[in-house]
């Protein structure tokens, strides 16, 4: 995978060491502005797969501008004011890189943001055909296709699913049952209550996995580290 980035920075070393680090890492072309409004006239028509975007910039100011980002373009912050992390992460920037930053650190932003890719690439693409478990809800026996599971919550002895477009459902079933019945390359429990469809994950901390829809479902501390096994899974069939 190719990517494409545009760097906006009124600093022209800090475009220049992006510029090498992007050379280093590899399979990254990378197009640099020091005019923030052009550049952002630039992301706006190219739409890359990631913006570099510095924070001060002489009277404009980057978190206003990124507000202007087009969709699919993911956004990293680079800036030397540390009190500026807490505006990345409202504008769900995928890492804030505090000026000077080391190659290592711009590498791991980096990785954080093709992860992202791929499970957005996941999502986007049909990984069910006509899956589907059968469970008992209301003592019938229900078919529930896979592919329209937004995740699965348990509920004592009950789990509760959730469905796109259609209301909820509940059978008496225990969470561990359930998980058995899915596709393990496809499902994965977050948390003792919480079983989620890996391409309804649009980005997950150790503590949290946010889904495409805006679902924000918490990670237990015991099941963090299957989160990291999610760029390991097939993202298609």
């Amino acid at each position: 995978m190719k990517i494409k980035c545009v760097a906006i920075d009124d600093e022209p070393m800090a475009l220049e060491i992006i510029t090498s680090f992007c050379q280093r890492y590899g399979d990254m072309e990378v197009k640099t502005f020091t005019n923030p409004l052009t550049g952002m006239e630039q992301v706006k028509k190219i739409k890359p797969h990631l913006l570099f975007l510095d924070v001060e910039m002489g009277d404009l100011n980057g978190i206003e501008l990124a507000h202007e980002l087009p969709a699919g373009t993911f956004l990293i912050l680079t800036t030397a004011y540390a009190q500026y992390a807490l505006d990345g992460f409202e504008l769900n920037a995928i890492d804030f890189l505090h000026k000077p930053f080391s190659y290592t650190r711009f590498e791991k932003a980096v990785d954080k943001v093709i992860e992202r890719y791929s499970l957005q690439s996941l999502s986007n693409n049909p990984v069910f055909t006509d899956e589907s478990i059968t469970l008992k809800v209301e003592y019938k026996n229900t078919h529930i296709k896979l592919k329209d599971i937004l995740y699965i919550e348990s509920m004592d002895n009950y789990v509760r699913i959730y469905l796109q477009d259609q209301p909820p459902l509940m059978s008496q079933i225990s969470m561990k049952s359930t998980q058995e019945l899915l596709p393990p390359e496809k499902f994965i429990r977050i948390h003792k209550s919480f079983i989620v469809p890996v391409h309804r994950i649009a980005s997950f901390t150790q503590k949290e996995v946010l889904l495409y829809n805006g679902t924000r479902i918490p990670v237990g501390r015991s099941y963090s580290k299957e989160l990291k096994t999610i760029e390991q899974m097939p993202q298609t069939e």
